[in-house]
């Protein structure tokens, strides 16, 4: 609403404090919309929170921290104005699979390099932000999101059971061997935590479905803490997650040691690469709907603060998360001032109720986490991929395997170059289309149809793609293979319309072509080139090898020009008369047509 408003504040002012924007249009009214969606907000994120914090192997205070500082942060110097930031679910896991490889899960060491990771991921995004490398998050494929998205559910499903089961599996253990250990210790389920992490699952379940605006998870978690307590879970062998400290966000300080540092490096890029994904994708997603512009560079700056000064907070790695974005927006909100109202909101809340955790069953945890679990799985894209591309299937498939059975990080990793490499081998293979003139148009324009006849000595093809050094051997070699199948075309009208860029290699290409018609009495001409794409044959003096003469602005001028090029002993013997040139040529058609004897050796 406030897209085509100019900011009330100097411009310059604007680009170090994007909040200067549309704080001049907060009012009475959008206070009150943002406080009702704040708070709503709070509710939602204080079961979630927890959670994901026992994902990422922190203790769960630790998860409302980072639902507190990076919300603000991220809302006062982000582009978009219902985007809610915080713990989710794929980076907890990532946060675990990286630092559980250097310390013992909720143990200082641990807590202390989460928060060095937070910063470095923190420091990426802001630096990607500076260099205006919004961008780069087109170049990770929906593809690796959806596969990724779907082995991190899995995994989280599987590192839940021992909670859900109540039975003894060390942690950090990978995917096979935790299913192996379950399958050992089936004998051992304990039936007091399993009756709770069940009810706890089936109350979840029964809120999405029947009640989706309440806050289910918070309920859910509610029961199954009234039944630990019914079953007297002191007998039980039924474990609590244990009393919160009562307490705002304690400062803190991230280990910035040369060694830390490098240890967490693959990690924390992973991190700020999944992270500004998530952030960017959400922001757009809602912002379709608000009717929002969003600044994609804005956005990395704001997500990188949002981690560099959240890791001063005992804040680890947030991003945008489509849940609370999708309910902040729902529920009314106009600006940003929604996400600080939030974040004091849920601040207030765990002043109030961070004691009573001390009575929340583990086992209630793991209930609320298979449903998180089951919801991240994309079943609607994950189908359309597989059923719509072969290639983008292989994509998700080999993301979601590496992220089930390599190192979490390395997974996106290897799902980021199979989409870089695919996209490479589709821009390396344009499509070289023949174009033929059309005998019911007027003015016999150029049309693609296999059908019509072809002139025996002139080829017209036009070329879908840029001609750069991935793509040089591609052409050549179709334009050879036209040569070999009709030897008598010596001459190659190239319509460059859809060639937006030509390098080095390419223009080289072009050269080499050139002169090998040449030898064979020939020649190849281009027309309709864009001038970015002509410019490297002037800059370069391609052009002067290639022949400035064999550049036209218009199809209908190269053609006159080669036209006139043809060996008119073939023209008069040729039925074929395509161009309205051939008119011109009288026909002789008691000789047999007999093609220029040429070599493509």
């Amino acid at each position: 609403m406030f897209e085509h408003q100019a900011p009330q504040c100097n411009v310059f002012w604007v680009r170090f404090f994007p909040f200067l924007r549309w704080w001049p249009q907060v009012n009475r009214e959008t206070l009150k919309a943002d406080l009702i969606a704040g708070f709503t907000g709070a509710v939602i994120v204080l079961p979630q929170g927890v959670a994901f914090a026992l994902i990422a192997g922190l203790p769960p205070i630790y998860g409302l921290y980072s639902a507190m500082v990076p919300p603000i942060i991220a809302g006062l110097f982000g582009s978009s104005r219902h985007l809610i930031s915080g713990p989710t679910t794929a980076i907890s896991i990532v946060v675990f699979a990286t630092v559980s490889k250097f310390a013992e899960p909720g143990s200082a060491q641990f807590i202390s390099m989460a928060l060095t990771l937070t910063f470095l991921a923190g420091v990426y995004q802001f630096a990607l932000g500076l260099a205006r490398m919004g961008a780069l998050v087109n170049f990770v494929s929906h593809s690796v999101v959806v596969g990724f998205t779907a082995g991190a559910a899995i995994l989280i499903a599987t590192s839940q059971l021992r909670h859900f089961l109540g039975i003894t599996i060390p942690p950090g253990e990978s995917f096979l061997h935790t299913w192996q250990d379950i399958f050992y210790q089936i004998q051992e389920i304990n039936p007091y935590v399993t009756a709770i992490a069940t009810v706890t699952l089936i109350a979840g379940i029964l809120f999405m479905r029947f009640k989706p605006r309440w806050p289910g998870m918070l309920f859910a978690m509610i029961l199954g803490s009234l039944l630990a307590a019914l079953l007297s879970y002191e007998t039980k062998d039924i474990s609590l997650v244990g009393k919160l400290p009562a307490h705002l966000p304690p400062f803190s300080f991230p280990d910035l040691s040369l060694k830390s540092l490098k240890a967490l490096g693959s990690g924390a890029l992973a991190i700020a690469m999944l992270g500004l994904v998530e952030a960017v994708s959400i922001a757009k997603s809602v912002g379709l709907k608000s009717g929002q512009r969003i600044d994609g560079n804005q956005e990395f700056i704001g997500q990188g603060l949002a981690n560099v000064v959240g890791s001063f907070f005992s804040s680890y790695a947030s991003s945008g998360s489509f849940t609370r974005s999708g309910i902040n927006y729902a529920s009314g909100a106009v600006t940003p001032m929604a996400a600080i109202f939030a974040a004091v909101a849920l601040a207030l809340i765990v002043l109030i109720v961070a004691p009573l955790a001390a009575h929340l069953p583990i086992a209630a945890m793991a209930g609320i986490l298979l449903i998180v679990a089951w919801r991240l799985i994309d079943f609607h894209h994950i189908a359309n991929i597989l059923r719509t591309s072969k290639r983008e299937s292989a994509v998700l498939l080999t993301t979601f395997f590496a992220t089930l059975f390599v190192e979490l990080e390395f997974a996106i990793y290897v799902g980021v170059m199979l989409s870089l490499v695919i996209y490479l081998m589709r821009t390396s293979r344009p499509r070289i289309v023949t174009r033929t003139p059309d005998p019911g148009a007027p003015n016999r324009n150029l049309v693609t149809d296999s059908n019509l006849p072809e002139c025996p000595q002139l080829k017209i093809v036009r070329v879908d793609g840029s001609l750069f050094f991935g793509a040089v051997d591609h052409v050549q070699n179709e334009l050879h293979r036209g040569l070999v199948e009709n030897p008598g075309q010596i001459h190659l009208l190239v319509v460059g319309d859809g060639i937006n860029f030509i390098d080095i290699a390419g223009a080289e290409m072009l050269v080499q072509e050139a002169r090998f018609r040449r030898r064979l009495g020939g020649g190849i001409y281009l027309c309709k080139v864009k001038e970015e794409a002509c410019s490297i044959l002037k800059r370069g003096g391609f052009a002067d090898d290639f022949d400035n003469e064999n550049i036209f602005v218009s199809k209908v001028d190269a053609i006159q020009t080669v036209f006139r090029k043809l060996d008119r002993s073939i023209c008069e013997r040729c039925d074929k008369r395509i161009f309205l040139e051939c008119q011109q040529v009288e026909y002789k058609g008691e000789k047999p047509l007999v093609a220029a004897k040429t070599t493509t050796s």
